[in-house]
């Protein structure tokens, strides 16, 4: 799982068009339709803290974790002008640690494709059901899908130029791993004027459906919905993202379980 490097520095650059206010919007939603208006919630995978800072702004006690320091930095940044009570850790969300246990996890921009492993990806939903979520707290996180992957991203070259900054995007997609390559090649702008040339490899993986059920199941976590991003439909053939939405089970519905098993 590598960290952004040069590319944190073009990073919103480059990011500008994503909705970040609609994506905002709705994870509130989805927050405050089970009673989480307030209160301490994490930004796992945070970047540059756009997110984390429209959260904040929403009324809630932020932390952003994130293991790029170059992504935090600009976080930190951002932090500053707004005047909101940020935390921000320096952490790989594989082993995140926090300091008590939050209301809510959020983890946007496909994060955990990031994850390349089935037992890492297990390893974070065991770390919110057992230990930093709240009871009845919730995981909400989205990702890329495998259609995506393979229909739209395949093995494509997309770039963009600009005077501030531009970049070679060389992606290829492995089917039969399920996993995204893609190879960033950077044209970063120096207050001399001119560019400096720097290079990174990136890797994602396409988890199907029953797949991520199953890790939420083992993890202990309840499994709410799985909706096409964005909306509250479901997932389709042709969804190119989509939303998990979890939750820390009470001890109540523990012992229901137990109850029902005999």
């Amino acid at each position: 799982m590598d960290a952004y490097t040069g590319f944190a520095e073009v990073y919103d650059l480059f990011m500008e068009d994503v909705p970040y206010e609609d994506w905002s919007n709705y994870l509130k939603e989805i927050l405050r339709e089970y009673g989480i208006k307030d209160g301490l919630v994490l930004d796992l995978g945070c970047g540059t803290g756009v997110m984390t800072e429209l959260l904040a702004e929403a009324g809630y006690d932020m932390t952003g974790i994130d293991q790029s320091e170059e992504m935090l930095e600009i976080a930190a940044g951002r932090k500053e002008k707004s005047g909101h009570d940020i935390l921000y850790l320096c952490q790989d969300m594989r082993e995140f640690e926090l300091y008590g246990t939050v209301r809510a996890i959020v983890c946007s921009c496909d994060s955990m494709n990031y994850i390349l492993e089935e037992d890492e990806f297990l390893g974070i939903l065991r770390s919110a059901a057992h230990n930093y979520l709240d009871y009845g707290g919730l995981f909400i996180f989205d990702l890329n899908t495998e259609y995506k992957y393979r229909e739209l991203l395949g093995e494509q070259t997309i770039a963009e130029n600009r005077e501030e900054g531009s970049f070679i995007w060389e992606n290829y997609y492995d089917e039969e791993e399920m996993i995204n390559e893609y190879h960033l090649t950077l044209f970063i702008r120096e207050n001399s004027g001119y560019y400096r040339k720097q290079e990174e490899i990136h890797y994602q993986r396409a988890y199907r459906l029953d797949t991520v059920q199953k890790l939420v199941e083992q993890s202990g976590l309840l499994l709410l919905h799985v909706y096409d991003a964005f909306t509250r439909d479901p997932v389709r053939a042709d969804s190119e993202r989509i939303h998990v939405v979890c939750q820390r089970k009470t001890p109540d519905t523990e012992i229901q379980k137990k109850t029902e098993n005999g």
